[in-house]
């Protein structure tokens, strides 16, 4: 193969989806398992000989997402509708720009971090942007409710939360002289907190502040609103996703300490 030439797919693929990427346990989201990895492999291959760097397309992906959360406050099911897409671009080029940096062997600690931050934001813009829609300010007759933006603030800062929790572990680890936590360190001691995690696990409702997830959310309660004719099930679906967050929040951090994470 020529410098210059496409690889194949069959080319990229042992080389950019090493033997346990989309097996992570906490690394790999459903949907790139599902099916996104597959279409990012066809769009790295027209990617991988091209000027743009791994780290640029981190900066695209950051873009996709604020604009996800920033395209909830056009009125109606378009609004969800093109959220949900840009979620989708987003999750796209969260895959593509580490297929293209292990490719080209451009891997490095300012694209992790680029990317940790990306989600931050990505995360909480759709959650924020889902609150002011909620708060419907844009509407021509009486005040703004904003008492909707703040939960869906709430849920933001939930989501935020929830994912410095989990980072925030190899921090503390890194400056006690500790290397990366493993995951059966995951496991809380108590049986009573394992069983419970295990639990929550398998309802999985604490994915629901995730961006492809919370995205899918906001879309399915769009349409309800849309046959209703109001804003009822976007504003009962932002209460719903800021008691999530909050509650997993806590969750999360009675997991951590309960494990032997921190050991």
């Amino acid at each position: 193969m020529s410098n210059l030439s496409k690889p194949s797919v069959a080319e990229l693929r042992p080389v950019v989806h090493p033997v346990g990427v989309k097996d992570r346990r906490s690394g790999e989201h459903w949907a790139g398992r599902l099916y996104m990895r597959e279409i990012s492999l066809r769009w790295t291959r027209h990617l991988v000989n091209t000027s743009i760097t791994p780290n640029q397309l981190t900066h695209l992906m950051v873009v996709a997402g604020l604009a996800a959360g920033a395209v909830l406050l056009v009125p109606g099911l378009a609004g969800a509708l093109l959220a949900a897409l840009l979620i989708q671009l987003y999750l796209l080029l969260d895959c593509v720009d580490g297929e293209v940096a292990r490719w080209r062997k451009q891997t490095s600690i300012t694209g992790v971090y680029l990317d940790r931050v990306g989600h931050y934001l990505a995360e909480a813009a759709l959650l924020v942007g889902f609150g002011v829609r909620a708060a419907d300010v844009f509407r021509t007759e009486g005040a703004t409710n904003w008492m909707w933006a703040f939960l869906g603030t709430v849920a933001a800062l939930g989501a935020i939360l929830i994912k410095a929790e989990t980072d925030l572990v190899d921090v503390a680890r890194a400056r006690s002289g500790l290397p990366a936590v493993k995951d059966e360190a995951a496991v809380p001691r108590s049986s009573g907190l394992a069983l419970a995690r295990r639990a929550a696990a398998a309802l999985k409702f604490h994915r629901l502040v995730g961006g492809v997830e919370a995205s899918l959310f906001i879309l399915l309660v769009a349409v309800a609103d849309t046959a209703r004719g109001d804003l009822f099930f976007t504003r009962l679906g932002v209460a719903v996703l800021a008691g999530v967050a909050v509650l997993q929040t806590l969750l999360h951090l009675v997991s951590i300490l309960a494990s032997s994470r921190l050991r």
